[in-house]
Formats: C-alpha cells, sequence, structure tokens
C-alpha cells in the first residue's frame, strides 16, 4: 500500500563554533523519510478488542499474532477468515486500519478481561491490563521439554543478520525488528520490521501461525532491542524455546523466562553474550554442565 515510509521536510542543523577558521553553524532544508505509524483497531467476530500503534503492512499477521500471544488461539485452523473494515477518511478511502478476525467453529471468543482499557502505544504491547497477573497466560506450547541446544557461534550471528535484513530501518532509522531463526540450521525463516516491537514480534508469530508451524519448536526469537516480559510472554505462548535481544531483559522477563522453562539471552554484541536462564541450550555452557553432571 505504499504505507510503510513517508516524506516530511525537515531542517538540519549542524552547530559549529567557527574559531580558529572553525566550521559555522549550517542550517540545510531537505525531505527526510520517516516510519509510519497509524492505528490498527483488532475485532473479532465484530467486537473491538484492541488498538495498536503500528506501521502499517502484514497487519493480518499482526492481528494473528496478536491473538496467539492472548492465548485466544494456538494454531492456524482456529481461525477462519481475517478482513479489513470500513474506515473512511475524510475522501471517502478506507483507511485499512480496522480489521475483523473470525475465529473457527468452536472456538471460544476472546474473555471480556481481556479487551483493553486503553489503546497499545508503539511501545508498550501491554497498556490497559487490570493487572501483572492478566498477562501471566497459561501456554498451550509450552518449552520446558523443548530439547534445542544451539552452537554459541551460531548464535552470535543472528544480530547482525537480523540488521541487514531490516530494510525500512536504512531508510528511516525508526523501525525495530524481530526475526524468527531455525535454532538448529541457523536458516533465517522471516523478518518483521514495526515501529513496536511487540508488533514486530507479533507479526512474526502471525506468520508461522498462518504457515501451520506453531508451536515454534526449535526456533530462536531474535530481537533487535530489550528483552521485555511482553515478549517473553509472546515467545512463551507461540512455544518458543530462546528469546535473544540486542540488549537487556528486564527483571520480571526473566522471572517469566524461569517459570516458563525460556532461554533469554541479551546484550548480543559481536562475540559476546549473556545467558540469563536456561542456560543448558546454549552449547558453550551445556559442555559444562554435562561435565558437572558426570
Amino acid at each position: 500500500m505504499g504505507r510503510i515510509t513517508a516524506r516530511k521536510r525537515v531542517t538540519r542543523i549542524v552547530l559549529g563554533d567557527g574559531t580558529n577558521g572553525g566550521a559555522l553553524t549550517t542550517l540545510s532544508r531537505r525531505e527526510d523519510v520517516l516510519a509510519v505509524e497509524e492505528p490498527l483497531e483488532i475485532r473479532v467476530g465484530g467486537s473491538a478488542l484492541s488498538i495498536t500503534m503500528r506501521t502499517p503492512g502484514h497487519d493480518f499477521e499482526l492481528a494473528a499474532g496478536f491473538l496467539v500471544s492472548e492465548g485466544v488461539v494456538a494454531h492456524a485452523g482456529e481461525i477462519a477468515a481475517i478482513r479489513y473494515c470500513a474506515g473512511i477518511t475524510d475522501d471517502g478511502e478506507n483507511t485499512f486500519n480496522v480489521l475483523d478476525v473470525t475465529l473457527a467453529a468452536g472456538v471460544a471468543a476472546p474473555d471480556p478481561s481481556l479487551e483493553r482499557n486503553f489503546y497499545m502505544t508503539s511501545s508498550c504491547g501491554l497498556c490497559g491490563k487490570a493487572s501483572i497477573d492478566a498477562v501471566r497466560t497459561a501456554s498451550r506450547h509450552p518449552v520446558t521439554d523443548d530439547d534445542l541446544v544451539i552452537d554459541a557461534e551460531l548464535l552470535a550471528t543472528f544480530p547482525d543478520r537480523l540488521r541487514a535484513g531490516q530494510d525500512v530501518f536504512d531508510q528511516t532509522g525508526g523501525l525495530h525488528a524481530a526475526a524468527l531463526f531455525d535454532g538448529r540450521t541457523g536458516e533465517l525463516l522471516v523478518l518483521r520490521e514495526d515501529v513496536g516491537r511487540h508488533n514486530a514480534v507479533d507479526k512474526v508469530i502471525g506468520w508461522a501461525h498462518g504457515e501451520g508451524l506453531l508451536p515454534l519448536r526449535g526456533m530462536v526469537l531474535q530481537v533487535s532491542g530489550r528483552a521485555s516480559f511482553e515478549l517473553t510472554q509472546k515467545a512463551s505462548m507461540a512455544g518458543i524455546p530462546v528469546l535473544a535481544a540486542v540488549s537487556a531483559p528486564s527483571s520480571l522477563a526473566i522471572e517469566l523466562a524461569q517459570e516458563s522453562g525460556l532461554t533469554v539471552i541479551g546484550f548480543m554484541r559481536g562475540r559476546s553474550m549473556v545467558v540469563y536462564s536456561h542456560d543448558h541450550r546454549v552449547s558453550a555452557l551445556s559442555a559444562v554442565h554435562e561435565a558437572v553432571a558426570r
């Protein structure tokens, strides 16, 4: 739809002190490319469930991934259809900012308590939750028994490969990214960008849902930012055993990871990383565990 980026006139200022023949302050006016941010209302069976601020594109994946994250669905066959609803601008054009999900026969409608009291911003996927207990959803895809052991050398390549695939970030500098890697072969299965880190993850999970791949056993979810509680929750709900992040995790994310059997890795920089939970899944540490066991 050509709505992922937008061009705006900007003024660039470069300060200079002008002393000793140094550069003077300069001003230049030019066009800049920005990441688009627009609201998306997600309805289920005609009833509004949530509004999220997102980058347009892969909206059906976003909706499906969101419903997986919330425990409404867990398998591809549980969604019958997704369609855009009429969302009319002043010019009479469809905004493509409202969509409705039809659940398959026999799939229970979302619990009314899931309905957001407030919209989700692009930085927070949990806004409007009544309490932290409400998001400790029981996953239908537990990862405790996932026997993935990933080679640390392979794992260290994922952040650069994620960054190399961020086409829109290269234009705007303003998007998060999430990617799904096969933990054994290193194959990059899917990569999505969005202004919201939780939206990028939902799009990845929604893609996997549509491909019939859930649960995502043996997979690694690589994200460009930090490992928050919400991302840990989403990984757990999709059956992903390893969440890897370029930046730091939160304490609540690690508490949830320890409880759910999820491996969380942070501060992935070059050839270094920090494993915060269930480190037996990283090969550089699994050998140590085996030696101790003997």
